[in-house]
């Protein structure tokens, strides 16, 4: 990830914690797409959390947090131990080239956020896929996901859009992904799915 500034760093880290009560029923939309309850879980880049949702809702077997800079690896640190996830989920600092993660090493690859802020990075296909063993696969992009009710999104749709836009969020269309994707060179097996937000579920195998 490019050198962020203390303020757009404290807006990422708003947002993480803002985004709390959403994690839980993300968890189950991604659940439900990766339709396994084993294996090796990594949830990547500035905008992570969902990962102790899944632990707690008993999918996966390994946890690891890749961290896109050193100030938000003590964040999620931190994170980890207050939501009594020590010792399950691990933190590693890496970037969008997955620096230091095993090829082939893991089943699942979470990347929220990750289509729509080119200023602060932009999503390695190749990397992902790398990383992944055959027959598993990632979700990457954003969004609340299609079992969040609208009582939880309601009180933070708003603030969450503010602080989105703060950071540089911009609007991206299923045609500019899939455009990204064929112009980055990754022989990637992908479809782009719009329920629940914007997502490129990628398969390996």
């Amino acid at each position: 990830m490019k050198q962020i500034s203390t303020n757009i760093l404290g807006l990422i880290q708003e947002i993480d914690q803002f985004w709390e009560p959403v994690y839980p029923y993300l968890a189950h939309h991604i659940q439900e797409i990766y339709g396994r309850k084993d294996g090796a879980i990594l949830e990547i880049g500035p905008f992570c959390g969902v990962i102790c949702a899944l632990l707690a809702q008993g999918v996966g077997s390994r946890f690891t947090i890749g961290a896109f800079s050193p100030e938000l690896a003590l964040f999620f640190n931190d994170y980890i131990r207050k939501n009594d996830c020590t010792g399950r989920v691990s933190v590693i600092e890496t970037d969008q080239s997955l620096t230091g993660i095993q090829e082939n090493s893991i089943d699942l690859v979470i990347f929220r956020g990750a289509l729509f802020f080119p200023s602060l990075f932009r999503v390695d296909y190749g990397a992902i896929s790398r990383v992944i063993k055959n027959g598993g696969l990632a979700m990457i992009g954003g969004g609340f996901g299609k079992f969040t009710p609208p009582e939880i999104i309601r009180p933070i749709a708003e603030r969450s859009k503010e602080l989105n836009l703060k950071i540089g969020k911009i609007e991206v269309t299923a045609g500019q992904v899939k455009e990204d994707i064929e112009t980055s060179g990754s022989l990637v097996e992908y479809r782009i799915v719009h329920e629940g937000g914007l997502w490129v579920i990628l398969n390996k195998g």
